[in-house]
């Protein structure tokens, strides 16, 4: 058949370009939250994806996976079919000319489940069985490429030219999302798209990855820990830390004991040349980090990949003109944190609630397009500056151990609140709120980087930070720490949960965190320098600022449920009377019995 001659035509409420991990999740939460809604989804490879079917990220946090069981609804799935994480584990070597076993680092490991649950994911599993539930659930999903868009202005529709075999389709809609990852296919047709290290806050990085199976997990972890943990060591996402580079470990199936092992590494301290195929990263492996080469070693390789540019941004995500970029195709940086698919969790719900609104006509909906594209910018570039300087930072155990706590309190302190009650869909938080974090956060956080780097100079050793321990700061403060009972209370629904108490709180331990830092590492000079006491005096402000968000907000809800899902089975239940009958249940088989064979009769009462 001839190609000139089969061009079709379809419209579609919304094409989704790509449907790898963003691509399928974004469909999934515009049809459980848009009734009736239209989408195409259009990828060039089959739906049965290879083993080979590589990716960066197979590890979630507790953002993405509440994104994923809460939201998509798919936590049965995840538990039958994905391995379970137990947090984040971070090791260095005591000596980097002897790394035979996990005795010769020094640790910070992870001590107990999380309250909030994570897991590890098969990639090309997660993205193969999300489509079929798509299909079952009306998304028409088109194994094509995508050889052109004309993206139209304002309200004029998009149009998409997909080819499949020898035929050309066209797809026309009104709303047209790239998750179609390093392809950029609105990318590279808007100019919106950043790249090198002088646009991305000094980030230069690449990265080797490798699969494994039938691995024998033992020469990491034997399993037994009687007395250090209440979790597996194994089934976390462990860290092996170095100078210029960090290395994951990452379980992908339970079954075939298959992990993922991968480098992320900064080229002005390891060349691309130098780890760009896999005998040169294993050679990297046996002499860096000999206890992963004997680990991969072990089992049976299944692929190897190299990547030597990670790092790019966007300039728009959500643009007026009814496109969107999500996952991949918007920003990604680095998998430490995993901080990808947190990325992209924050960008899918926006986008299905812009699409919501403007497919309803509400009045605010192009300001809610503006507003959540000015946050997810903005939270884009957070994820970019937690990686400046880790080049000179990550192979120090002392000063790294200092940054990953404080990190981690921006993360359970601000951010994983914030996206438990939806605040990140409410205008005027989202307004106020980055404005702040532009103000205290970000400036704080550059001026901390620096002095991380003086103290690198002077080969300072400050101790090690234990982030997933108590007992690090005054007044019982521990990492997971909560100041509003959203977990034990069900506070899921938009606004309960009161993320003003956690950045009430948040900003005051972060000052206590400063002060110690600056005695630590600088002596009571430090202490008392002018500059350092502005950036103090700057994080008690904010959360004196938000003490009144907070009296704000307990007296606005005084009386409000939790959950109105609960109060309204509480109130039900005050009709309930103890009903000690029960309903017969043998007089229909007695009568049966009575004409039944002696023989048959003394089989059924037996």
């Amino acid at each position: 058949m001839s190609v000139n001659n089969t061009t079709q035509s379809q419209a579609y409420d919304i094409v989704i370009m790509g449907a790898g991990i963003a691509g399928v999740c974004q469909a999934r939460h515009l049809l459980l939250n848009i009734p009736n809604i239209k989408i195409a989804l259009i990828d060039p490879r089959p739906e049965e994806r290879t083993e080979k079917d590589l990716k960066i990220g197979e590890s979630t946090v507790e953002v993405s996976t509440l994104f994923f069981g809460k939201e998509l609804g798919l936590y049965d799935y995840l538990i039958e079919n994905h391995p379970p994480k137990f947090g984040l584990n971070y090791h260095w070597p005591k000596d980097p000319k002897n790394t035979q076993t996990i005795d010769d680092y020094y640790h910070v490991w992870s001590i107990k489940q999380p309250p909030l649950a994570s897991v590890l994911m098969n990639r090309a599993k997660f993205e193969r069985d999300v489509l079929k539930m798509n299909k079952e659930m009306g998304v028409d999903f088109y194994n094509g490429r995508v050889v052109n868009v004309d993206l139209g202005s304002g309200d004029i529709p998009n149009n998409v030219k997909v080819k499949i075999g020898n035929d050309y389709l066209e797809l026309t809609t009104k709303h047209l999302i790239d998750a179609a990852g390093r392809k950029f296919i609105i990318g590279q047709k808007t100019d919106n798209l950043l790249f090198g290290p002088e646009k991305l806050a000094g980030l230069n990085n690449g990265s080797a990855w490798v699969r494994v199976k039938n691995v024998d997990r033992t020469i990491f972890h034997s399993g037994y820990d009687p007395t250090g943990a209440t979790c597996s060591h194994y089934y976390a996402t462990n860290h092996m830390m170095g100078h210029g580079h960090w290395i994951w470990v990452i379980p992908t199936d339970t079954q075939t004991m298959e992990l993922s092992v991968g480098v992320s590494h900064h080229h002005e301290v390891i060349p691309a040349q130098s780890v760009n195929t896999k005998e040169k990263f294993y050679a990297f492996l046996e002499s860096n980090h000999n206890i992963l080469y004997q680990l991969v070693k072990s089992g049976e390789d299944i692929d190897f990949h190299y990547l030597p540019r990670v790092a790019h941004k966007s300039k728009t995500l959500f643009s007026p003109d009814n496109w969107y970029v999500i996952g991949d195709a918007a920003a990604i940086f680095d998998p430490f944190y995993s901080l990808g698919m947190v990325m992209m969790t924050f960008q899918m719900e926006s986008v299905t609630e812009i699409i919501r609104a403007k497919l309803a006509g509400e009045p605010d909906a192009e300001k809610k397009r503006a507003v959540y594209n000015a946050y997810n910018l903005g939270y884009v570039e957070s994820c970019n500056h937690l990686l400046h300087d880790h080049a000179k930072q990550l192979g120090h155990a002392s000063i790294m151990s200092w940054r990953v706590y404080l990190e981690n309190m921006w993360w359970f302190g601000m951010i994983v609140p914030l996206y438990v009650g939806k605040w990140h869909l409410d205008l005027k938080f989202l307004r106020r709120f980055s404005q702040q974090s532009r103000q205290v956060i970000r400036t704080l956080m550059s001026h901390v980087y620096e002095q991380f780097n003086e103290l690198i100079e002077k080969d300072a050793n400050i101790g090690m930070m234990y982030v997933h321990r108590g007992q690090q700061l005054p007044f019982g403060y521990y990492m997971t720490q909560e100041f509003d009972s959203y977990l034990q209370n069900t506070k899921y629904e938009p606004q309960r949960c009161n993320v003003f108490a956690y950045m009430k709180n948040i900003y005051f331990f972060v000052a206590l965190w400063y002060l110690k830092f600056l005695w630590k590492g600088f002596g009571l000079k430090g202490v008392l320098s002018p500059v350092n006491l502005k950036y103090v005096f700057a994080l008690l402000n904010a959360s004196a600022q938000s003490s009144w968000d907070d009296l704000i907000y307990r007296r606005k809800t005084k009386g409000t449920a939790a959950n109105s899902e609960i109060a309204r089975v509480t109130e039900e239940f005050k009709n309930y009377r103890h009903q000690p009958e029960l309903e017969p249940w043998l007089k229909s088989k007695s009568a049966e019995s009575q004409k039944l064979p002696e023989q048959e009769l003394v089989t059924s009462e037996l």
